[in-house]
């Protein structure tokens, strides 16, 4: 069985979770005996052997870098010598041509898109050699607007898409109630493929921890609550900055890491100031490797406030590193992790209730830590592999029919 993804990203040039689930999904799928063709939008060493990586490069074009903080940004390079940035939409528009053509020249019997970005792509591969497309929905775009309706062209492109598919992956109960409800699509079209965690794919904590001045600050009493993710309207955290002011309330030594890059950076940093909380407030920015492992395991509790979180991954990371978590019950990780706290991402109180709570009870968090390796020892992206590809199987055996 041969496959084209077509993919926004891939580590470790991956901006967030999304890439980090399609190396997760494409190893164990290729372990069933699934050849993959995957195709990034941008060119990059990523040292795969378990399936061919290329880039779609747009006619003229010699080279497309992808770079920025959080690899957020892209470069054209030109046959004639100039260099060009994009925007988003241009990206998308390259990426279809780029694929579209690409295609013409490649042998598959089915095609796998993950997001928005590259639904276009696969529309134009249908059209053009009228193969079964499946697209993988890992957000929509109410949820990365926070629950309003967003962009109407992003809006445009999912529902035309979501409408032509063959069928549709979405990565919790959750994202599929809203892709039915939002887009009218009929509930039998979208499969439920809940993501998973790899343990082995994950570089054990280290020693010793980087954050040198938290590590400190641990030894006279404080505790530390860490958010890892992207700063933007969906993961909800001015709400979580608002419990974090009553959280200093009840408890004076307590520090609030916030991790991760976004368009809500300079909002968050002015409110936390806002609330007299700036000086237990730290904003990392984007990290990788090491810093990034250190800290979520320098954290006493991770909180995961998202005011619409299609999956989720993060609290499962942190579960490796021996962190307990809080995570907001509007999530698909909601759906599939037991050995945690919950709570609804607009009740500040009890947010702020169920974090003083845990960082005043060692014994529970001992407890969820201890619960939660257990537990975590049960995931694998094995079961999620094996869905796919029986999605796989029902659409090419029907086409055979």
């Amino acid at each position: 069985m041969k496959v084209l993804m077509l993919g926004w990203e891939l580590p470790p040039h991956n901006s967030g979770g999304l890439g980090v689930a399609c190396y997760q999904l494409c190893e164990a799928l290729s372990k069933n005996d699934v050849d993959l063709e995957f195709v990034l939008p941008y060119q990059a060493e990523h040292n795969i052997t378990f399936m061919n990586v290329r880039a779609a490069r747009p006619a003229g074009v010699i080279d497309v870098i992808k770079s920025g903080i959080a690899y957020d940004s892209y470069k054209y390079v030109y046959r004639d010598g100039h260099e060009e940035y994009s925007d988003i939409y241009s990206q998308v528009r390259f990426y279809e041509q780029a694929v579209s053509d690409l295609a013409k020249n490649l042998s598959f019997d089915i095609v796998h898109a993950h997001d928005w970005l590259t639904f276009r792509a696969a529309l134009r591969i249908k059209q053009d050699k009228g193969c079964p497309i499946i697209l993988h929905v890992h957000s929509i775009e109410s949820d990365r607007a926070g629950g309003n309706k967003g962009n109407p062209l992003v809006r445009e492109i999912e529902e035309t898409s979501m409408l032509y598919a063959d069928s549709i992956i979405a990565v919790s109960e959750f994202t599929k109630r809203r892709i039915c409800s939002e887009y009218a699509i009929p509930e039998d079209k979208v499969e439920v493929v809940h993501n998973s965690v790899d343990r082995s794919a994950l570089e054990a904590p280290s020693k010793e921890n980087a954050y040198r001045y938290l590590n400190l600050l641990k030894q006279n009493g404080y505790k530390v609550v860490t958010n890892v993710g992207r700063l933007t309207v969906q993961k909800g955290l001015v709400n979580f900055l608002q419990a974090a002011k009553m959280v200093t309330e009840h408890i004076d030594r307590v520090i609030f890491l916030i991790v991760g890059a976004g368009e809500q950076y300079q909002e968050l940093v002015t409110l936390a100031a806002e609330l007299g909380i700036g000086d237990k407030v730290i904003f990392s920015g984007f990290l990788r490797g090491k810093d990034w492992r250190d800290s979520y395991s320098i954290a006493d509790l991770f909180v995961m406030p998202s005011v619409s979180e299609p999956f989720g991954i993060t609290p499962l990371e942190a579960g490796f590193y021996g962190v307990p978590s809080l995570i907001s019950k509007q999530s698909g990780v909601a759906e599939v992790l037991n050995n945690c706290l919950k709570v609804d991402f607009w009740d500040i109180n009890e947010m702020a209730n169920k974090i003083v709570g845990a960082l005043r009870d060692d014994p529970l968090r001992d407890t969820m830590r201890e619960s939660l390796d257990r537990e975590l020892n049960t995931f694998s992206w094995d079961l999620p592999a094996s869905k796919v590809k029986n999605l796989y199987n029902r659409h090419l055996e029907g086409a055979g029919a």
